[in-house]
């Protein structure tokens, strides 16, 4: 019982709705507190089928095969957030459409699928925490859209490449293949883009890697991306 309460705790630190309930609901849910490096996988269709996850800490993205073959950046999540798409799922009783990958380092916490579901009928603070914050994301992922129907591919770019890296790290693990679907594009257009950059002399290119040499061209090139989704 000691464990669960702990677990409780830091779930409740991020998730306050939680407060509402009692010992023995929380025993009955079998919560586990699990962590994962970055770039491996968290969360999967057969996960859903049993557990709800909620993320205390990290940044996960959100993807799925397309038709052809290839994966799409679907969404985000950031510690606070609760992932529409496993609510939506578990609620309609069909499978989850997609993977959960850990950004950085992540800490999550495992619950089993029925109490959850069972949670969110019962109890009116995490039925009205869970919702609000799924049409919270809702909204921001309409504005967003919104923002970027304009934006110019490389000003996109170059905000991915500056939120996947920092002046201390400047190198970003990640393939042009793995670009592409974050930015919803082909990759031969992103390995053009990639090539001008390049060329410019603002980042280096390797097997796998993107590194920043001239952050403020980037900055300066992603600005756009800030002033545009502002003024829409």
């Amino acid at each position: 019982m000691a464990r669960y309460n702990l677990e409780q705790h830091i779930l409740c630190e991020t998730f306050p709705c939680f407060r509402s309930l009692s010992p023995d609901e929380w025993s009955a849910a079998q919560p586990r507190l699990r962590t994962f490096p970055a770039k491996s996988a968290l969360f999967r269709g057969e996960d859903a089928v049993e557990y709800a996850l909620f993320l205390i800490s990290g940044t996960v993205r959100i993807s799925y095969v397309t038709e052809d073959g290839s994966e799409a950046v679907s969404g985000r999540l950031s510690a606070g957030d609760i992932c529409a798409l496993m609510v939506l799922s578990g609620l309609s009783e069909r499978e989850y459409p997609g993977t959960m990958t850990a950004e950085t380092e992540v800490t999550a916490l495992f619950v089993a699928k029925g109490a959850f579901l069972r949670w969110i009928q019962t109890y009116a603070p995490i039925r009205n925490a869970v919702f609000g914050n799924i049409l919270d994301g809702f909204i921001d992922i309409g504005r967003l859209l919104a923002g970027k129907m304009s934006l110019p591919l490389d000003s996109r770019l170059a905000g991915v490449l500056l939120r996947l890296t920092t002046e201390r790290e400047p190198a970003a693990r990640i393939t042009h293949r793995q670009l592409a679907a974050e930015l919803g594009s082909a990759r031969e257009v992103v390995s053009r883009a990639l090539g001008k950059m390049q060329k410019a002399g603002w980042i280096e290119t390797g097997r796998g890697s993107v590194i920043i040499r001239q952050r403020k061209a980037l900055e300066a090139l992603a600005d756009d991306v800030g002033d545009r989704v502002t003024d829409t």
